[in-house]
């Protein structure tokens, strides 16, 4: 699809390059990049001369789909009512697949942020392998696929940061920067910023449901009303096990180690423990002596290796990591050059996740001017042709 051009006002006229997005699941993530592509189009258009056009959306139980773009008010009306988006009038289509919907949607970009699988990926990592067959780009929220698959989607995706090597082919893009702590910049200051450098240590607090728990803690709620305050603010799942037992910041230490310090790695490689079994006094405690406990993912360098870890640490309260609120995720790199370099983020809910997929979605963007992508209405799947469009 070549851009076209757009007029903005009497005297001004913009190339505007539009694109297809289809997204893949519509929990708090994959809905929040709806509602921010809703209330920032004029932006987008303004700022980077882009239009999105959302052609299909997929939850559990089906689809809602249309090649020539869905109708994004009426999609956010059904998904904050908490209707089923295959419900919608001509365009729904119940117990349509993902993969199916991806089939008849024919996005030029998927954004996939179905709930994460530790154990096989599925079904996201599915969706991710045949989208990335039809040619789109794809961009995660799910960890689980790029957590457990890497060196496969590695091989059908061009995971890079710069344009494609002369004469290698189009291979489409894969950009994941929001498995790693949403919006902070994980990924990208490992890959991009340090570039050159040669990385010693790694540490992060990754997991913002353990963060506020041991805040919580700290100040003097037991574990059990922490958990409770954190699923009642949509900070923590209705079964924590995957937080609190420290799985879902192991998996997000190996996507850094595999993306990042380029160690090949799986979630059996990493020494992990949660928090579940601290003693609230030892929390408490801690910062009778200036210190603080937070769990930590820790990556350090011995030789040739990283051994990887994630358990509660003890830090000194001027450590980059110990001086985090409670909602607040954050990193250090220790390099041989650069020395430390820190950031952090603050997380209260989903949205900045949902930001992290739109900077990906951008950076593919940006990285694509020529958008080789086309398709002709004749090749649409014959329900798409005979159906009307939702307005």
């Amino acid at each position: 699809m070549r851009p076209v051009t757009l007029e903005r006002d009497a005297s001004v006229a913009t190339r505007i390059s539009r694109w297809r997005l289809a997204v893949v699941g519509l929990g708090h993530v994959g809905s929040g990049v709806l509602e921010i592509l809703s209330h920032s189009a004029d932006d987008l258009r303004s700022r980077y001369g882009v239009e999105f056009v959302i052609t299909g959306v997929a939850e559990l139980g089906g689809s809602a789909v249309h090649p020539s773009g869905l109708d994004l008010a009426a999609v956010l009306r059904a998904v904050r009512a908490r209707r089923a988006v295959a419900e919608l009038g001509l365009v729904g289509r119940p117990q349509l697949t993902p993969i199916a919907m991806i089939q008849a949607a024919r996005p030029d970009i998927v954004l996939e942020a179905t709930p994460v699988n530790l154990r096989d990926g599925e079904p996201g990592l599915g969706t991710v392998v045949a989208a990335l067959g039809q040619g789109a780009h794809v961009v995660l929220a799910n960890k689980g696929p790029i957590a457990l698959a890497y060196p496969k989607l590695s091989s059908l995706a061009d995971i890079g940061d710069w344009a494609r090597r002369p004469g290698s082919g189009r291979q489409p893009r894969l950009r994941f920067s929001a498995c790693v702590g949403g919006a902070l910049p994980v990924v990208n200051i490992g890959r991009r910023d340090l570039s050159g450098c040669r990385i010693l240590r790694f540490e992060g607090v990754l997991n913002g449901t353990t963060q506020s728990i041991l805040r919580a803690i700290e100040s003097g709620q037991s574990y059990d009303e922490a958990l409770r305050d954190a699923q009642e603010r949509g900070i923590a799942e209705a079964d924590p096990t995957l937080d609190v037992d420290g799985l879902d910041a192991a998996c997000k230490l190996a996507i850094v180690a595999n993306t990042v310090l380029s160690q090949p790695t799986t979630l059996g490689d990493i020494e992990t423990r949660g928090i579940r079994d601290l003693d609230p006094d030892e929390i408490r405690g801690a910062r009778a002596h200036g210190s603080r406990i937070v769990l930590r993912s820790l990556a350090e360098l011995h030789g040739s290796q990283y051994d990887l870890s994630v358990a509660p640490a003890e830090l000194p309260l001027d450590h980059p990591l110990a001086r985090l609120h409670c909602d607040e995720m954050g990193i250090m790199y220790t390099t041989d050059t650069v020395n430390r370099i820190s950031a952090a983020s603050l997380e209260p809910g989903a949205l900045p996740a949902s930001a992290a997929m739109l900077r990906d979605v951008l950076d593919i963007v940006r990285l694509e001017p020529a958008h080789p992508r086309r398709y002709s209405a004749l090749a649409l799947p014959r329900f798409i042709r005979s159906r009307g469009h939702l307005r």
